[in-house]
Order: structure tokens, then sequence, then C-alpha cells
């Protein structure tokens, strides 16, 4: 890992007494102002203005009150260098906040995980519908020979997208037009369907299709294989290695005991053909995009994945998330206003060039907890755990 002049962040405040009583969490929100350098009052309480929802909502009546805790630290290299943050997460799962602490608490006792983006790339699918197989294919041809078009059309609209590639592909008499996008720190999806829209346009007033419509293929906001394929949003992976003492004291349970029961979980996975194949990236990711802002909708295809482990020459665990598809934004949006705002200063990561960073993080918390939550079922204390911290247990 890369090495920073920084001054390592204490643990997390706790109390076995009384977890919630005004003094621990006053605590937690000094550590808070802290890392950021500032207050947080729509964190700590204070009320957002109605008019910070405009351009969110319609037929506005309040906010929806969701609690948020913090884990870590959490140390990860990232590609804008080395980052120890905490983790802002919005949820009501008891037990949850503490599992990912405890994964991140593993990796930091390790050095830090290492996280990059690896791809960008926002796709968009609309389709033309012609009379036969043979003016479908005809249409692939102009529309590859029309790229540069679409690439000022696209840039007519925007400053911060960028169109890349075109891939149209037949499908019996349905063209769709497969289009890729750049869209620096934003999600990026209003810009991608207006430009995509415009091209769409052009290129049938070249074709003449019976019909054409904005979704050929719908991939929007729901899992899929080609996203598991060819990824969307930004292509994301952390990895980390776990000393073998590091586990028997802290997990109870070996990187080998790891390494098995990830090896069933595969089994069960292509039983159930599923994309997702890590075993709660959809709790952290949805936690932290209500926290950060994010549209919760596209967890459905950023929880999508894979979990890696191995066993090191040396018989340390080496442990990895592989997300092609996290669909994140650091500017536009619910990120600009209100809590969102402020937990995205927690980790660092408010406003243009920091959506890279945002994304390396988020895969590095999947990863810290994969490994706690893959850990508590090798040591069959997954229960017990949410017996003692979550729903089950009686209110004070």
């Amino acid at each position: 890992m890369n090495s920073s002049p920084r001054t390592p962040l204490p643990a997390i405040p706790r109390s076995r007494e009384d977890d919630f009583s005004k003094e621990i969490v006053e605590a937690r929100r000094a550590l808070a102002r802290r890392v950021t350098g500032r207050e947080l009052p729509h964190v700590f309480g204070r009320s957002v203005a109605p008019e910070e929802a405009r351009g969110n909502v319609e037929n506005f009546i309040g906010f929806a009150q969701v609690p948020i805790g913090i884990a870590g630290p959490l140390l990860v290299d990232t590609s804008a260098g080395v980052r120890e943050v905490i983790v802002p997460l919005a949820t009501t799962e008891g037990a949850m906040v503490a599992s990912y602490s405890r994964g991140m608490s593993w990796i930091h006792a390790s050095g830090g995980a290492v996280a990059r983006v690896v791809r960008e790339g926002l796709s968009q699918h609309p389709v033309l519908v012609f009379e036969t197989i043979n003016e479908a294919v005809a249409a692939r041809e102009i529309a590859l020979q029309m790229k540069p078009q679409f690439e000022a059309i696209t840039a007519a609209i925007t400053s911060h997208g960028r169109l890349v590639e075109v891939a149209p592909k037949v499908l019996g008499r349905r063209l769709i037009l497969r289009l890729v996008f750049t869209t620096g720190d934003a999600i990026g999806i209003n810009m991608a369907a207006h430009a995509t829209d415009l091209c769409a346009a052009e290129l049938a007033k070249r074709t003449q299709p019976k019909e054409r419509y904005v979704h050929g293929q719908d991939v929007e906001k729901r899992a899929h294989a080609s996203g598991a394929i060819e990824g969307r949003g930004r292509s994301v992976g952390a990895e980390v290695v776990l000393r073998r003492e590091l586990l028997k004291e802290r997990a109870r349970c070996t990187p080998e005991s790891m390494v098995a029961i990830l090896e069933t979980y595969r089994i069960g996975f292509a039983e159930l053909g599923t994309q997702n194949q890590m075993v709660q990236s959809a709790n952290g990711l949805a936690a932290l995009f209500l926290a950060t802002g994010q549209d919760p909708a596209y967890v459905t295809e950023s929880c999508c994945g894979q979990l890696d482990f191995s066993l090191t020459d040396g018989g340390d665990l080496r442990a990895g998330v592989w997300i092609p598809s996290m669909l994140v934004g650091t500017v536009g949006g619910g990120s600009g206003q209100g809590t969102a705002a402020e937990c995205l200063d927690l980790l660092g990561c408010r406003g243009s060039g920091t959506a890279n960073t945002f994304a390396e993080i988020a895969a590095a918390m999947v990863l810290a907890g994969d490994l706690s939550l893959m850990a508590a079922f090798c040591s069959h204390e997954f229960v017990e755990a949410h017996e003692s911290l979550g729903r089950n247990r009686p209110p004070k």
C-alpha cells in the first residue's frame, strides 16, 4: 500500500452500558466533526428546508428519517491516494453497522485494502423496429458510420458527458442501438438518456424504422447478465490479504474455512442463477446510498458481482470483490443537499473529481462486510450477533 503522512483516526467511541446515551452519541459526533472539519447540522437532527427538495420529488410533504450510524475507520488505497474514512450507513437493520465495522477493523489491521475503478461507461439501449432482418442489418452498418455525428450530438448538450462507444446489435428485425457514455462525477442517466434519444431519432431519419422506443433492452435499475459481462457505470474491485493469526484471534476462523464456505456458496449461487455472488453487498450499498443521496434503486445493479477468497503461498487469506456495475455520483441528483452532502463530506467525496474515489471506498466497504459475515457463518456466531444487537433485542 502507498504511504502518505496522516494522523490515524481513533476507534469509533462505543459504550457497553448504553450506546445511545447523550454522552456517547456526542463523542461520535465529535469524531465526525474532526473528520469533516465542520458541523453536520442535518445529520445531527436539524430539519432541512423544503425548497432543498425542489427537482428531486413531487407532492412534497417532508423527509424520511432513517438512523445513520458510522462504521470504520476504513483504510483503503484509492486511485486518489490512501484514504482513512468513517463510513456513514443509514439503516434500520440492527447488527449491520457493527458487522461492517468489524470487517473494516480487520482490513485496517492488515494494512488496508486496495481498490480501483478500472472502467467507466454508462450504457443506453434504445431499439428501432424494422420490417425485415435485412433492414435491421443495413441500419446497423449505418449506425456504426454515424459515430462522429452521435459524438457531436452528445457534445452539444453536455460539457461533462462524452459518447465513447457505439455498439449496435441486431435481434431479428430489431436493432438495439447500444451507446456508451462517460459521465464525469454524476451518474449521468438524464444526460445519457437525452443524448441517446437524439441519436436514435437521427438514425431513424436515415433508416425509416416502423417503430422507435427509448428502451430495447431495459437494463435500468435491474440485475442483468450483460451488466456482469460488460459492466455499467463504474467497474470497481477491492482486495486485501488477512493474516492467518488475525483471523484466528479476531474472527475465530481460519483462511481454509473461509475458502471452503465460499466454495459451497458458489455452488448454491450457480443453482440460483444469480448475478450477485457476494453475501451482503446489498446491505451496505443500500445503507450507503441512502446516507449519501444516491438513487437507492441502483442498488439492484450495483450489488451484483463476485466475491473471491484464496490462500496465499504463506497460508493467509487473500480476499477480493469485483463489482462491474457500480452506479454512483458525487454531483447532481440528491447528493448536494442536507444529510447527503454532509455524509459525502465524511468520506471526503463531495463534488467534482471524487466519484471514482467514492466507488472505490464503496467497494472496500462491501469487502469488509462480506469478510465479517462469512466469518460469522464459519464461527456460527451470526444468529447470536443478531439476537444481541438486532431487532430481536427488546428496547430499553
